[in-house]
C-alpha cells in the first residue's frame, strides 16, 4: 500500500508542485481506508493523494462527498469553500464534479426501486423517458454550463494552473449485459441505459473541458471490465452491497488507484502539470 499524504502536507522543497484537488465523492473516496475527514468522507488513499505522492506534490485535498458544482463555492461546516484552496501559486488542479448535479444517486435509487416489479424489463429507462423526453439527458444538458463555470472560476483563481477534469469510471458492464441480483438490484434492460447515461455525462464533461481550456481525464475506458457486476477481486466499483471498504456504487481502493493512474498518464501526455 502506498504511503499517505496529509490533506495539507507541507511541501518537500521550494519547487514542489502545488496541487489542489476539488470535487465530489468519486474523488473523496468514502469508505476507503483510511478515512481522514469524516465530515467529507475523504480517504488518504483517494486518487488525489495517490497522484500527489506520484508527483511529490504539495497537496491540498478539499474534495467532499456530496459536492455539486454550486457547493464548490460554499463552506462545508467549519471547512471553507473548496474554491478557497486555489491561488495564483497553484500549479495543478483536478476536479471530479457533475454527478450530483444530475442527481445520479437518486436515479440509481429509483432504478433499484423499480426493478423489483419488472426485473427482466427496463422500468427505469421507461420511467425517465416517459413522454418522449429523457429526463437524465435533460439534467446532463442543464449541468453543462455549470461545469463551464467551474472551469472558468478555477482559471480565474489559479491562472497558472493546468486543470484536469476527471470523468467517471465504468460503473456498469460496458457490454450492456447486466447481473440483476440483490446486490445489484437493476432490471436487466436498464443496464445499457445506465451505461449510456454514464457515457453521456462523461462526454459532456469532456466537451466542456475542451471548450474551457482544461484537459479531460478518461477514467471510463481504463475501468471497463471492473464494474459492479464483476466478482470480488476483479471489481473496482462496489455494488449496492459493498464487500470491500467503499460506498455503494463507488470506487474501492483499486478503483481509486485506477483513477490515479489515468490522471498520471494524462499529466505525462501533457508534458507535466505546469501551464505554459
Amino acid at each position: 500500500m502506498m504511503p499517505s499524504v496529509s490533506a495539507n502536507a507541507a511541501p518537500q522543497n521550494a519547487s514542489s508542485l502545488d496541487y489542489v484537488a476539488l470535487g465530489d465523492s468519486y474523488a473523496a473516496a468514502p469508505g476507503v481506508p483510511e478515512q481522514i475527514d469524516p465530515a467529507c468522507a475523504r480517504s488518504s488513499s483517494n486518487y488525489p493523494h495517490l497522484v500527489g505522492i506520484q508527483n511529490k506534490a504539495h497537496l491540498t485535498d478539499v474534495t467532499c462527498s456530496g459536492a455539486t458544482t454550486a457547493a464548490l463555492a460554499v463552506a462545508h461546516g467549519a471547512a471553507p469553500a473548496q474554491y478557497d484552496a486555489l491561488s495564483r501559486k497553484t500549479d495543478l488542479v483536478t476536479v471530479s464534479i457533475g454527478g450530483n448535479d444530475i442527481g445520479f444517486s437518486a436515479v440509481l435509487g429509483r432504478c433499484a426501486a423499480l426493478s423489483a416489479g419488472a426485473p427482466s424489463a427496463s422500468p427505469c429507462r421507461d420511467h425517465f423517458t416517459q413522454g418522449g423526453a429523457d429526463q437524465v439527458e435533460q439534467s446532463i444538458a442543464a449541468t453543462a454550463p455549470k461545469v463551464s463555470q467551474v472551469i472558468a472560476e478555477i482559471h480565474r483563481r489559479a491562472p497558472r494552473a493546468r486543470v484536469f477534469m476527471v470523468g467517471y469510471p465504468s460503473l456498469f458492464p460496458d457490454s450492456g449485459v447486466g447481473c440483476t441480483s440483490p446486490s445489484v438490484p437493476i432490471a436487466a434492460g436498464d443496464f445499457a441505459y445506465l451505461r449510456d447515461k454514464t457515457k453521456s455525462l462523461n462526454a459532456m464533461i469532456a466537451g466542456r473541458a475542451k471548450l474551457g481550456g482544461a484537459t479531460y481525464v478518461d477514467t471510463y475506458r481504463p475501468t471497463i471490465g471492473h464494474d459492479m457486476c464483476r466478482p470480488v477481486g476483479e471489481r473496482w466499483i462496489e455494488n449496492l452491497a459493498a464487500q470491500k471498504p467503499a460506498a455503494p456504487a463507488h470506487p474501492n481502493a483499486q478503483g481509486e488507484q485506477a483513477m490515479a493512474t489515468a490522471v498520471y498518464r494524462a499529466l505525462s501526455q501533457c508534458g507535466g502539470a505546469h501551464r505554459a
